[in-house]
């Protein structure tokens, strides 16, 4: 039953609104999202979602539920992004932020590694001035104005290269992204991650923002306004790699248990903002103090924003990233001050 996940690129095609089609049919969206981005298993849901899902596609369910495919991830060095909700390969990112949380700097870090890596990065430019997007351009192969151009530049690079193409909300409102996305895939292009922005933060207030996603990244209000970056949320951003039967169960037992510090941590950070520590109880106190230091070591000095913060950019392997959130979840770092795990790369 692992092994099991929604076609989403199939859902994406076949239902262009998903949102106003879920709750036509009875059907919660945030369940059907949870879906999409594996947060929920496909073995785990009730067979009427699943089989209402199947009617609105107007497919059967062997076209709806793919077995045994294996979502392989893209590891970006960026710390909360790899270990809470990781890229999935070929797939669809959904960025959902207000103005001002750093959505289209961590967007522009992001493509400065991959332009290192070897990919070809593409933008779609969105209309509007939009000054924060002077950072990325140099990191970008290609800046286009049109779907069309897009798919010239797409279908003219060898069918085997790994493309990043980013584009903004304006463009999946028009259905063109998932268009585009069909028209690739029928040429051979199967190797296009996609990433969707809203530089209006209008998809904050959606229940499925931008329809289905393999992934799906949060940004968090109360990160961003304590300067906390990258401040992506990481009770609330997910991934269908995470439930991926290849998944290293390493990684998924870290995960899952840095997300349950992190929950209980917010939770008793309330009551200390209003009361003082000595509000929680004694037993608590070793939470709250290790969830101070997860939350700090989350943080991480980009490249591409050095000019401002005067930091150095630092990129972190997976496994370190695995190896120093173990060791923050056991105890071993609880002799360090959280300002010493701010704003740096792995523990050294």
């Amino acid at each position: 039953m692992d092994n099991l996940k929604l076609n989403v690129s199939l859902l994406r095609q076949r239902v262009p609104n998903l949102t106003s089609a879920a709750k036509s049919v009875g059907l919660r969206p945030a369940t059907v999202s949870n879906l999409c981005t594996g947060k929920i298993p496909v073995g785990r849901a009730e067979v009427r979602t699943i089989a209402a899902l199947a009617a609105l596609a107007k497919c059967s369910l062997d076209e709806l539920i793919l077995r045994g495919d294996r979502i392989d991830m893209i590891e970006t060095g960026i710390k909360p992004l790899d270990l809470f909700a990781p890229i999935a390969k070929g797939g669809t990112v959904g960025l959902v932020a207000r103005p001002g949380m750093g959505q289209l700097v961590l967007l522009g870090e992001l493509f400065h590694h991959f332009k290192r890596d070897g990919y070809m990065t593409i933008l779609l430019k969105p209309e509007g001035e939009y000054p924060e997007l002077q950072d990325m351009l140099d990191d970008v192969e290609q800046v286009a104005y049109s779907i069309e151009e897009v798919y010239d530049v797409a279908i003219s690079t060898p069918p085997g290269k790994e493309m990043m193409f980013a584009a903004d909300r304006e463009h999946v409102l028009t259905g063109k992204i998932y268009e585009l996305q069909e028209r690739l895939q029928q040429e051979g292009h199967q190797h296009v991650t996609t990433f969707l922005v809203d530089l209006k933060g209008a998809v904050v207030d959606e229940d499925i923002p931008y329809g289905p996603l393999e992934t799906l990244w949060y940004f968090d209000a109360d990160l961003a306004a304590r300067h906390m970056f990258p401040a992506v949320n990481p009770i609330y951003s997910t991934s269908s790699v995470l439930e991926g039967a290849h998944l290293d169960q390493n990684h998924a037992s870290v995960q899952q248990r840095a997300q349950k510090l992190l929950r209980r941590y917010r939770e008793l950070r309330s009551l200390v903002q209003v009361r003082g520590l000595q509000a929680i109880p004694a037993s608590e106190t070793e939470v709250y103090q290790r969830g101070e230091r997860l939350e700090a070591y989350l943080t991480q000095p980009f490249y591409i924003a050095k000019a401002y913060s005067g930091r150095e950019g630092e990129r972190v392997p997976l496994q370190d990233t695995l190896h120093d959130v173990q060791a923050i979840l056991n105890g071993s770092m609880d002799h360090r001050d959280v300002e010493s795990l701010t704003w740096i790369g792995k523990i050294n």
